[in-house]
């Protein structure tokens, strides 16, 4: 009878695994490292591209879904306000619609919704508009819990291209790069909204930030508009920081650090470049430096097996996809003149889906760039981050939200 329980807790921590590593709750998937560990993919898709689930209209944003306990969270403007829905994942009906007023208006004439991809903890939603509008949100009711107007309870100065990074939440907290001159990093209590900590001077940028444990430290890890910082999560206590800001004023901090071991590679585009750097207690040693390696714009890379895969140089010039040595920054190989788009490692491949709506399967391997499959999924232009959940991607453009099936 004590074998039978053993086996069936087993089954069970195995199935509640399963189903946890099968959920895209945040940007960048369960581990905010854009590695997918659901299902296998079909390696091939026929003449047609992947079976088409369904499809929508959506309203503006770059902000792509989450999938969670098969809901897709999407976050839109529509009209004059910023909209959150909870969709359901196999038709894409509407289950619930949270919405409040907007003003947001893109000084450059870009697209006028939110851009954070939303971050489900728990039975939450949390959300944040391109004004700064912070939202907690009831998962299965999709009423409001608490919400928070950053911009204006810390003096925050508009942003070229508003609001982007999506918050980290951990053990009860909500950080956020929130970007006052006082409270450049701010912590919430995950149930109340109350502020916890604040911390720095830094002006938010558009990078999303990462928590990872370092020698034995758990830590959270901002790409802010001045620079890399390392905070305790719990205290807001600066550990670490390092200036990666470019000369200009008109530039854009946006990819996620990464976390490899004791290894943090931080990358950006208008001159800071791209470096590797060993953390070790609050001290970083630099591996290497480059502006002519791996800067990634606006996509954060993902890595395998010592390589990292990404896009290099300014979105407007064509960038190239590069495959590049974590530790010496060696440039294996470059496709140039690739074009944008984002990165998804899925087991020992790669799941890129381009600006202009193509999507590609090709192996992550450092020998080469030989894609396995090619279809034409949506019109450009892509910019939102897709989702892939239980082996179904979610991706949108300006317009229409798609569910494609890319099981084996």
């Amino acid at each position: 009878m004590q074998r039978l329980l053993r086996a069936l807790l087993v089954l069970a921590i195995a199935a509640s695994a399963r189903v946890a590593a099968e959920d895209w709750p945040q940007f960048l998937g369960p581990e905010r490292n854009g590695v997918y560990r659901g299902p296998a993919l079909a390696e091939s898709w026929g003449p047609q591209g992947p079976r088409v689930v369904w499809r929508r209209q959506v309203g503006a944003g770059f902000a792509g879904p989450a999938v969670v306990q098969g809901r897709v969270i999407l976050f839109h403007r529509v009209g004059t306000e910023e909209v959150v829905e909870s969709l359901d994942a196999r038709t894409g009906s509407t289950q619930w619609r949270y919405g409040y007023p907007t003003t947001y208006r893109d000084d450059f004439g870009f697209d006028e919704g939110p851009r954070a991809v939303p971050v489900v903890s728990g039975v939450v939603v949390y959300t944040f508009g391109a004004e700064g509008q912070l939202h907690a949100i009831d998962l299965a009711k999709g009423t409001r819990i608490w919400s928070e107007d950053t911009m204006r309870r810390f003096k925050v100065p508009k942003g070229f291209f508003g609001a982007a990074g999506s918050p980290l939440v951990e053990d009860g907290r909500v950080l956020a790069n929130v970007g006052g001159p006082e409270a450049g990093i701010v912590a919430f209590d995950a149930k109340s909204g109350k502020v916890l900590w604040t911390a720095t001077s830094d002006q938010a940028s558009y990078s999303s930030p990462a928590g990872a444990t370092i020698g034995g430290r758990r830590l959270a890890i901002f790409l802010t508009r001045a620079g890399l910082v390392g905070l305790d999560p719990a205290t807001g206590r600066v550990q670490f920081q390092r200036p990666w800001r470019a000369r200009i004023a008109a530039s854009v901090n946006a990819a996620t650090p990464m976390v490899i071991g004791d290894l943090i590679f931080v990358s950006a585009e208008y001159g800071p470049g791209a470096g590797v750097f060993r953390l070790e207690g609050t001290m970083l040693s630099e591996l290497w430096t480059s502006n002519e390696v791996l800067t990634n714009h606006y996509a954060t890379s993902v890595h395998l097996n010592g390589v990292l895969y990404g896009f290099h140089g300014r979105q407007e010039f064509g960038q190239s996809f590069r495959a590049v040595e974590l530790r010496t920054g060696k440039v294996r190989w470059s496709q140039e003149r690739f074009l944008a788009g984002t990165v998804t490692l899925v087991g020992d491949r790669l799941l890129i889906l381009r600006e202009r709506g193509e999507l590609v399967l090709a192996p992550a391997s450092p020998d080469g760039f030989k894609p396995l499959a090619r279809a034409q999924i949506l019109p450009g232009v892509v910019r939102a981050y897709p989702a892939l959940s239980d082996g179904l991607l979610f991706a949108r453009n300006e317009n229409t939200l798609v569910c494609l099936d890319l099981r084996k």
